[in-house]
């Protein structure tokens, strides 16, 4: 129950942010979301189930309102908090911003940082030999991308200079501190990785990453974007953040978690580059044996020889079935296997090649445990071991992945259970890549998350799909009566002053004729504007429209033409400079970009943003529902559409003084049956329609 002196606390905290914040406007709506949340995660209305969805829309301030309501319940509890975002900028808005902003105004002592993934960070003793120049060759990293790349004469000043400010305290070993971009195969040579920076060998507990987890053991809320979240959840929770049932958590874009946790449940591999890397380990296993000549070594190294061994026959029987089915390939060089049903014999092959590789699996770890307890007894010595762990933590990370997506390949799913995405690729190098993944992933959630945290709240601005939380539920794997509480707060903005513009249009999107029509008609719609943002489907029609346009006379600033970043700075300055000013842009700009006041007062979207299932999930995903009797384009399709349409118009109204008109080019909102209802759920313009 939410406490006497928590009530308090919360209170006086809000107050000291009335008075301490000039121009501060209370909101009602905000105000209640700062309750729900202290609310649900002590238990107030379900003790076994602390789980909140909330919609809140622009203007609330939700950063604000889950540090009010999050950070007091989780000092009160002494738990964690996790805050999750999908976007960089979000994070450090939360750590240079919000967070700081409410430290100073809080009651509350409380500790708080970012945390990022280990390969973020160098590991100290790579970085050492790089600079010193030692030898690397026997780092056997990525051998089809790294080992190409010998250290040329800058990266070898870039690893001096690395290293002069490390050891002069001037640069902490993370590597988006670093005032310049580091290229990534340099940096992979000495970044940290999790077999073989590790704590437990005492001349790694000080490599950045570690004095990084340290912090965060002191740290009261730790800020973590989406994928390293899925990252330690997937590792079974724990590893590097904090486990799940220590934890409360603010999942903030919460509408990206499906999409990230999916692409963290899925696996593939190269067949030809899988048989040559084998190759090579079974080599690296005899090279390792022969370095410490240690008796510990025999056992593993001879049943991994032997799991290598019954790996080979099985890849290249493999290897020949896919030569003789190329024909299954389409002219993109894809093949999905419908229904996720593998055809004989590569479900024996799939389950033969699991076995073998979980055997190769537990023996590596056997023999890099044994280099491990070497060095700590002084058998080898450092410089000796520190190649011998970066080796095998390399094939050992590669054997993890090798291992997923045999079992995912040979796992059997029964008969009217959620299959799998199954298919095959051929690269451009002409290798054939196998893939999996779930298509849907609300369960594994279940299993990772919402069984095991103490609470957690998910928050957007759009989290329903055609007015209803139905859609995002079944993403996430919520369900309408296991306790989680669902809250819609709309905008407390006045969206009546904005126009909502359906003009007469002569063709529809499909039509061949669409296109022309946009180049005629756009002009209009921007002449007299000072901040327009044009919103297309796709990069191809956006630059025929741009060609189209800008041979009519109007200059344009056309996304991909320049950094996002550049053509933002520019518009800006034109708009400042009282200048009219023009971006095209695709899906991209339909979220996250922040134009307020005079730098966006006249937004067109020229088409709903129906997304075509053009991937091998995506596919598997809409024959999956027809299967079940069901609709893809109505249950997929238009929720998809409702979500990205209202993010889309969002663009408009960012302040509460904000004003301007949306346009909407696409007539298919008042000719089809799906119209009315994604009209509906937008957020409530004036509505002007011809």
């Amino acid at each position: 129950m939410l406490s006497t002196r928590l009530k308090a606390s919360i209170r006086a905290t809000y107050r000291q942010i009335a008075d301490g914040l000039p121009g501060f406007v209370p909101r009602r709506e905000q105000n209640f979301l700062v309750a729900e949340i202290a609310k649900t995660l002590t238990g107030e209305y379900d003790r076994s189930r602390r789980i909140l969805v909330a919609e809140a829309g622009t203007g609330i301030g939700k950063s604000l309102s889950y540090a009010q309501g999050a950070i007091p319940v989780a000092r009160l509890t002494q738990k964690k908090l996790i805050i999750s975002t999908a976007t960089v900028a979000l994070q450090e808005q939360l750590i240079h911003k919000d967070l700081p902003f409410y430290h100073r105004h809080s009651e509350l002592p409380f500790r708080f940082m970012l945390v990022k993934g280990r390969q973020r960070y160098c590991c100290e003793h790579l970085l050492e030999q790089a600079a010193s120049g030692a030898d690397m060759s026997n780092f056997e990293f990525d051998f089809e991308a790294l080992s190409k790349h010998k250290p040329s004469a800058g990266d070898q000043r870039l690893y001096q200079a690395l290293w002069q400010a490390y050891t002069d305290g001037k640069w902490d070993g993370d590597r988006d501190n670093w005032p310049d971009p580091i290229p990534d195969p340099g940096w992979l040579r000495i970044a940290a990785d999790r077999h073989t920076c590790n704590k437990a060998l005492s001349h790694h507990q000080h490599c950045p990453f570690h004095r990084a987890r340290n912090d965060m053991e002191a740290a009261d809320v730790l800020v973590v974007n989406h994928a390293l979240l899925l990252s330690d959840l997937t590792m079974g929770g724990g590893i590097i953040l904090p486990s799940p049932d220590e934890c409360l958590y603010v999942l903030d874009e919460a509408h990206h978690l499906p999409t990230i946790a999916r692409d963290h449940g899925a696996a593939s591999a190269n067949i030809k580059g899988s048989r040559r890397w084998l190759e090579k380990l079974a080599q690296s296993s005899g090279k390792l044996a022969r370095a410490l000549n240690k008796e510990s070594l025999l056992d593993p190294q001879l049943k991994l020889q032997d799991a290598l061994a019954s790996l080979q026959p099985d890849l290249k029987a493999l290897e020949q079935w896919l030569a003789a089915h190329e024909g299954l390939l389409s002219p993109e060089g894809q093949h999905r296997f419908e229904g996720g049903i593998l055809p004989d014999p590569l479900p024996m092959l799939a389950e033969n090649l699991k076995e073998a590789s979980k055997k190769a699996l537990r023996a590596l770890d056997r023999m890099q445990g044994a280099i491990g307890e070497a060095l700590k007894d002084g058998e080898i010595r450092r410089k000796e071991a520190e190649p011998l762990l970066a080796e095998t933590g390399f094939h050992l990370q590669r054997l993890e992945s090798f291992t997923a997506l045999w079992e995912m390949l040979g796992r059997h799913v029964p008969e009217g259970k959620t299959p799998l995405a199954r298919w095959m690729v051929r690269g451009e190098d002409g290798d054939t890549w196998l893939h999996a993944s779930p298509i849907e992933v609300g369960y594994l959630l279940e299993e990772w998350l919402w069984s095991r945290c103490i609470g957690a709240v998910l928050v957007s601005a759009t989290l329903t799909a055609l007015s209803s939380f139905s859609y995002f539920r079944h993403q996430v794997g919520l369900k309408e009566h296991d306790g989680t509480r669902y809250l819609r707060l709309r905008s407390p903005f006045d969206y009546h002053k904005a126009e909502l513009y359906l003009p007469k249009m002569t063709h529809e999107p499909s039509a061949p004729g669409f296109t022309q029509e946009l180049i005629d008609t756009l002009p209009r719609l921007v002449a007299g504007k000072e901040a327009s943002l044009v919103l297309f489907s796709s990069y191809r029609q956006m630059n025929e429209v741009a060609q189209g346009v800008r041979a009519k006379g109007l200059s344009l600033l056309v996304q991909g033409e320049a950094s996002r970043h550049a053509l933002l700075t520019l518009h800006k300055q034109k708009c400042d400079g009282g200048q009219a000013s023009i971006l095209f842009g695709t899906g991209s700009f339909s979220e996250g970009l922040d134009l307020p006041g005079h730098y966006l007062t006249n937004l067109v979207i020229t088409k709903l943003p129906f997304a075509v299932p053009n991937s091998p999930v995506e596919e598997a995903t809409a024959e999956w529902v027809e299967q079940r009797g069901g609709n893809p384009f109505l249950q997929l399709t238009v929720p998809e559409a409702s979500r990205k349409l209202i993010q889309a118009c969002g663009r408009l109204i960012r302040k509460e003084t904000d004003l301007g008109r949306v346009t909407i080019l696409d007539r298919r909102l008042l000719t089809k049956r799906y119209g009315k209802g994604l009209l509906d759920a937008l957020p409530p313009f004036t509505r002007r329609i011809e």
